[in-house]
């Protein structure tokens, strides 16, 4: 082969390689929220496919797999095909402490490839309406009624914090299982259910119509992005920390142009103004741009992983 020859080769093999690498995706692209709707991870995952869509050229359409905190959903997509047309909303649940309290049949960490953090989340200990007007005076009623208080345990982080409030305080509540956050929210404006934690991302907008009440934010200081609601540490139960996060995986094996154009899309839509303000609207903080990163997250979960497992453990969680 001439050097002409070889040159003219390689040039078309460059052209070809990048032709394949823009062609991802030509159809309609599958986002599974491992969650019922009305919960937080489904608002989240709704408004990225939209604004996705818009930066892939193709649909991202969004679908509920619920059940078994999160793990039914994230098996779909361990196990779907690793091209880049589907992928998971992840979260502390079922991609950090599922592999704690759950025999699954997949890896949270090893069966995925992170595309990229979304957003650090606020999470909040709420009350019926009526029940106390603070946390102090939540602990003063549980211990004045043992037993009585029903916590909502819809995934492994609410337990955790009802066994870890009970501790801390010397008090004792009826855990209640419920499948998603939604649904819990529901009876709980209905006055069925006493205490309820969740991400800021479903409790803003109840709060805020005073139907139910925010006692305070699962971490050491005041969020900027729930304002008014004070951190557990000054109201009265410190350390009773547990933040919550968002972040996209990917199956196994997907190719890393596929992984980049998801991340590019993800980028696209969290730079949006519109995007941020709705992000805001719902109590969440959007990460920086470095920490937006297939890389950081797979770090950033490794992490969470290391820290929570132990603790899970000797906390004694079990799934309903």
């Amino acid at each position: 082969m001439t050097i002409r020859r070889w040159v003219l080769w390689m040039a078309g093999l460059v052209l070809a390689t990048c032709a394949g690498a823009q062609s991802f995706p030509t159809r309609t692209v599958t986002l599974v929220s491992p969650f019922p709707p009305g919960g937080s991870t489904d608002a989240i995952a709704r408004i990225m496919a939209q604004r996705m869509s818009t930066a892939l050229g193709q649909t991202v359409i969004v679908e509920n797999q619920g059940g078994a905190g999160g793990s039914i959903g994230a098996r779909r997509v361990a196990n779907a095909k690793p091209d880049g047309y589907t992928f998971v909303i992840g979260q502390w649940d079922n991609f950090v402490a599922n592999g704690a309290v759950y025999k699954l049949d997949y890896d949270i960490q090893h069966d995925f490839a992170p595309i990229g953090l979304l957003s650090i989340n606020p999470q909040l200990i709420l009350a019926r309406n009526g029940l106390a007007s603070d946390l102090r005076g939540l602990v003063a009623y549980m211990k004045a009624n043992p037993g009585k208080v029903t916590f909502t345990n819809q995934q492994a982080s609410a337990q955790l914090v009802a066994v870890l409030l009970q501790q801390m305080t010397g008090t004792e509540v009826l855990l209640v299982p419920y499948k998603g956050g939604g649904p819990a929210m529901t009876d709980m404006m209905a006055g069925n259910i006493d205490l309820l934690m969740v991400q800021a991302a479903i409790a803003l907008p109840q709060v805020r119509a005073g139907k139910v009440k925010a006692l305070a934010v699962l971490q050491p200081n005041r969020s900027p992005v729930v304002e008014g609601v004070p951190s557990v540490d000054e109201a009265g139960v410190p350390g009773l920390h547990l933040p919550g996060w968002f972040g996209f995986f990917a199956p196994r094996g997907t190719p890393k142009d596929a992984i980049a154009r998801l991340n590019g899309a993800m980028v696209e839509a969290l730079a949006d103004p519109a995007i941020r303000a709705r992000f805001s609207d719902l109590g969440l903080d959007i990460v920086p741009r470095e920490r937006q990163t297939p890389d950081a997250l797979g770090a950033f979960q490794k992490e969470e992983i290391e820290k929570w497992t132990p603790q899970l453990k000797a906390a004694g969680i079990r799934v309903e």
